[in-house]
């Protein structure tokens, strides 16, 4: 074969081609692109023509050729060869039907190359006829563990909305979903579903917001866009739903009404109004009260009230029933600590009171005291609250175990039932926020044994991002950092400030509120009157575990929203700690 430059208008179509139907005009708006862009890659084929004449017949390449001439190329590059016995059709149908399309993989890795020598983005939708957006998805890969990029190259692809949850994880999560749900020989494909499940995140969306950009510089929001979406509608989303909330609740207090409250939603998603409060429908009156707050979904809503007119009241005082009917409310601000910040202190407290209880010098009357207070905190099942279901009863067996000899006796050893009292205590005591927890005694109990010295740093990003800008700024105090202008710059100095050092929130603290301790021994004092004569309490039920517990701390009135996160003791770490127990005991 030899290469000639032609005139595309003097090619003449071969009879004998195996595409006869009229081609894609999508495909054919595709090739026109192309050639604009960078020409024919590939000249098409032609043979002289068979009947004497000068010209070449087009073997291959027949969509090339017409859409050079739609481009108004007035030479083109062809290939020209001998004239095939049979017209060239075996040619002309193995290479419309021998051929591969570029798997999404190996398309964004061509993208990525173009865009290495300097193409644009616009550039490279112009030159495939492809909208911008598609381009911008396929460079999403470019997010993907390379390992799961050479599994989808093989043609095993997630479909749009897994690749967007894929591509949003950060590649050390992406790292240990994939270790779980990597192919193997047993089972060669990948489970998209139940990797992008692992990886899902919520996701806040900026039509949703309230706040304007002021407050989302603040709050160090950085919206990201999702390419997957419709394009005629705002798809900006974050997860750093702390940060969307925290911005949310400022614009409430920003943009309070004259006669309004910042309220809650309830369990079941509506205002807790206050008490007596007739919710208004329809158009409210000059007199009636707004309600703001966040629905489910993190939006504002905001309802109308009025409080019914009490008549005796105003005749007793003298007042007037306008006067009467002018409450006097008071907005809640944002609380000092999240939701998700109240069950990282449950499992910051419990962590700590664990690792006292293993490790910490206690003395026998002490570590008696203790039993009675692990046993009196209504814990003693010791379940996730998740299902109900008994989780831990062996472990008490093997704690009563370690107290017997060899011959099944009871050997009633000190140091072994130190040992047993110390497993027993961890095994009881939690201040995790959920049915296994055990109330304010869990705090007495940390007090004592000085477990506040066991508590971790909690100058991170995690925890700083579930306090309000005002406790935020209150941990300011006693250190070099000042406040700064925007919530995210306070916490990023907190976080490099407490990187060499610890932190402690005051709200984790091993301090039992006196007025709440005052109350729990109110309610569980027991008088010889009270005694029933038989040496039990009245309140002998409440042994069963099916009385009120006392809350670990005092944000009892926190919004029930957010999910309160249960951690299933079953997740713990069962490591013996009978070691440290003897280290302590000695």
């Amino acid at each position: 074969m030899e290469i000639k430059l032609v005139d595309p208008r003097s090619l003449v179509e071969n009879p004998d081609r195996a595409r006869r139907s009229k081609s894609n005009p999508q495909s054919d708006a595709l090739l026109l692109a192309t050639i604009k862009a960078v020409g024919i890659v590939q000249p098409p084929v032609v043979a002289p023509q068979a009947d004497g004449g000068n010209g070449f017949v087009i073997q291959s390449g027949h969509r090339r050729v017409k859409q050079a001439i739609a481009v108004g190329l007035e030479e083109i590059a062809v290939l020209v060869g001998e004239a095939e016995v049979d017209g060239g059709a075996m040619r002309s149908m193995v290479e419309n039907i021998a051929r591969e399309n570029l798997n999404p993989v190996d398309q964004w890795r061509a993208i990525e190359r173009l865009v290495a020598l300097g193409w644009t983005e616009e550039a490279i939708a112009v030159a495939l006829a492809l909208p911008v957006r598609q381009i911008r998805k396929l460079r999403l890969l470019a997010n993907v563990l390379p390992a799961m990029l050479d599994h989808m190259a093989k043609g095993d692809m997630p479909n749009e909305q897994q690749l967007r949850t894929i591509a949003a994880a950060s590649l050390e999560e992406q790292k240990e979903v994939w270790k779980a749900h990597k192919p193997s020989k047993g089972d060669p494909q990948v489970s998209w579903w139940s990797l992008a499940n692992g990886l899902a995140k919520t996701r806040m969306y900026a039509r949703d917001a309230s706040f304007g950009d002021d407050l989302a510089a603040a709050y160090g929001i950085a919206w990201v866009e999702d390419l997957f979406a419709p394009a005629d509608e705002d798809s900006r989303y974050t997860t750093d739903v702390e940060a969307f909330l925290g911005a949310q609740q400022e614009w409430m207090t920003q943009n309070l009404p004259k006669k309004g409250i910042i309220t809650e939603a309830n369990n079941w998603g509506q205002p807790e109004l206050p008490k007596k409060a007739e919710r208004v429908y329809g158009k409210p009156s000059k007199s009636d009260h707004a309600a703001m707050y966040l629905d489910r979904d993190g939006k504002v809503q905001t309802v109308h009230y009025r409080v019914p007119e009490d008549r005796k009241k105003a005749k007793g005082k003298g007042g007037s029933p306008e006067a009467v009917n002018e409450p006097v409310v008071v907005s809640k601000p944002r609380p000092d600590v999240t939701r998700k910040g109240i069950d990282m202190i449950g499992d910051l407290r419990t962590d700590a009171l664990h690792e006292a209880l293993s490790r910490s010098p206690i003395e026998d009357d002490t570590l008696m005291a203790l039993l009675v207070l692990a046993f009196a905190g209504q814990n003693v099942r010791v379940d996730s609250g998740a299902g109900g279901d008994f989780r831990f009863g062996n472990r008490f067996g093997r704690h009563a175990a370690a107290l017997f000899d060899s011959d099944g006796k009871l050997a009633l050893d000190m140091d072994t039932l130190r040992v047993a009292i110390r497993g027993v205590l961890i095994d009881v005591l939690s201040c995790r926020e959920n049915i296994s927890k055990s109330g304010i005694l869990a705090l007495v109990a940390g007090e004592v044994i000085g477990a506040d010295g066991f508590l971790q740093n909690m100058g991170t990003e995690e925890f700083l991002s579930c306090l309000s800008r005002p406790s935020l700024e209150a941990s300011c105090e006693g250190t070099s950092v000042l406040p700064r202008q925007r919530v995210k710059d306070t916490r990023a100095a907190l976080v490099e400030h407490f990187s060499e050092g610890h932190f402690v929130h005051p709200s984790a603290r091993f301090a039992p509120d006196e007025t709440a301790l005052g109350q729990w021994l109110t309610d569980h004092s027991v008088n010889d009157d009270e005694d029933g004569g038989d040496g039990t309490p009245p309140d002998q039920d409440e042994a069963d575990g099916d009385a009120p517990v006392e809350p670990m701390h005092d944000h009892v009135d926190e919004p029930a929203s957010e999910a309160v996160a249960t951690r299933d003791p079953s997740e713990e770490d069962d490591e013996d700690y009978s070691e440290g127990f003897r280290e302590a005991a000695e």
